[in-house]
């Protein structure tokens, strides 16, 4: 499962369209509301709900956390860990009616993908996070990810890790170089291009390679992308639409280009060195999968203590170093760097993981779809995808 969602379906992204439209005036928390009595103090726990595989663990008893018992030592806040967060819409419908009803959901820190958290920041169902107790935030996050459009001044969210949606391909089986977006619509690939299924992963992308400032499409601009990716179906370029299943098409050799997630890449290069990753001349989405404390958490403090904690650069260093995502803690390289062990300091030269300059100026965060702009625009991707 991805861990940034697939929409396929109108399904639940259409209930969670119509909630975030029509049911706003319901559903809204106003940001006097959102507060509950924090319990911190007196009180040294905290549940802390995050994906599966998303944490480093030890190799000898994976039951253990090492960054995050190290926290637990250093504060005396015994943390609750749930993977319990298997899909973005399927969690919203899961702590949903709690929220809109002004209740508590049982958990003081949740990891949400950027998309999802957009819609929680505009229902006022998170609370803004006290930056003065966030030393390490303020310091060490990526300027990169500082100023989402969906949550301005990062008032409410804080990257746990962040990627990119860029093309990856077979470098030695397609026999050439990809460096552009439109490289993939050349003869050579007719039938051996997949695109992502979900909305949300897929439009970036194909935006940017119309020369789009992603920061601030327009419908004219998704209209356009539509029109020409069903076009693309409809000739049989595209050979189909995937998941995370896009890795065995990749890794086989039955595709030889691909939207595709950089933290995959890094994955399938250890098999199989012939896969390259590109971030396009045109560019590609930088993308985070983000830290929030929903409204009424009884452990707020707690909640920021740790969020911090995970800023600190050798404990970003540590995490990043097992999970392999893009760090957002550019100042955890040179920890890495350090390291007596040459494939943890390798990782620190890896731009997948701490992208260098040039791939850094190519990087941009999508504005996301409006509620108002989702149904019918998920509507029409999904007649896309379903062709």
């Amino acid at each position: 499962m991805s861990r940034r969602s697939l929409l396929r379906a109108l399904g639940a992204g259409a209930a969670g369209a119509a909630l975030a439209g029509c049911g706003v005036p319901a559903a809204f928390v106003e940001p006097g509301k959102r507060a509950g009595r924090d319990r911190s103090a007196t009180d040294r726990t905290l549940h802390f709900a995050n994906w599966p595989l998303y944490i480093d663990t030890d190799e000898d008893d994976e039951s253990k956390r090492p960054t995050l018992d190290a926290f637990s030592e250093r504060t005396g806040i015994s943390v609750t860990y749930t993977e319990e967060i298997n899909d973005n819409d399927e969690f919203f419908g899961k702590i949903s009616p709690a929220l809109m009803n002004h209740q508590e959901t049982g958990r003081d820190l949740v990891v949400i993908s950027d998309w999802m958290a957009a819609r929680f920041v505009r229902l006022g169902w998170v609370q803004e996070m006290d930056r003065a107790r966030q030393p390490n935030v303020v310091k060490h996050l990526d300027p990169l990810l500082r100023t989402p459009a969906f949550d301005e001044g990062r008032l409410h969210s804080v990257p746990w890790q962040s990627g990119i949606t860029g093309i990856a391909y077979n470098r030695k089986k397609l026999g050439r170089e990809i460096r552009s977006t439109n490289e993939l619509w050349a003869d050579d690939l007719r039938g051996r291009v997949t695109l992502l299924s979900g909305l949300d992963e897929s439009f970036a992308l194909l935006m940017q390679g119309n020369g789009v400032d992603i920061t601030r499409w327009t419908a004219d601009d998704f209209h356009e992308i539509c029109e020409q990716t069903e076009e693309r179906v409809r000739s049989k370029h595209i050979r189909r639409f995937t998941g995370n299943d896009y890795i065995k098409d990749l890794a086989t050799g039955d595709v030889l280009a691909c939207q595709a997630y950089s933290g995959d890449v890094i994955q399938l290069q250890a098999d199989n060195p012939d896969i390259a990753f590109v971030v396009p001349e045109e560019g590609a989405e930088l993308w985070a999968e983000s830290l929030m404390i929903p409204n009424l958490a009884r452990h707020k403090r707690n909640a920021e203590r740790l969020v911090d904690h995970y800023y600190d650069p050798e404990v970003a260093a540590e995490l990043a170093a097992w999970v392999n995502y893009v760090c957002p803690v550019p100042a955890a390289r040179d920890v890495l760097a350090s390291a007596k062990d040459e494939e943890t300091a390798a990782l620190a030269e890896d731009p997948l993981i701490f992208p260098d300059d040039a791939m850094r100026k190519r990087l941009a965060i999508a504005r996301d779809i409006t509620s108002e702009e989702r149904m019918d625009f998920a509507k029409k991707w999904n007649s896309i995808v379903g062709l």
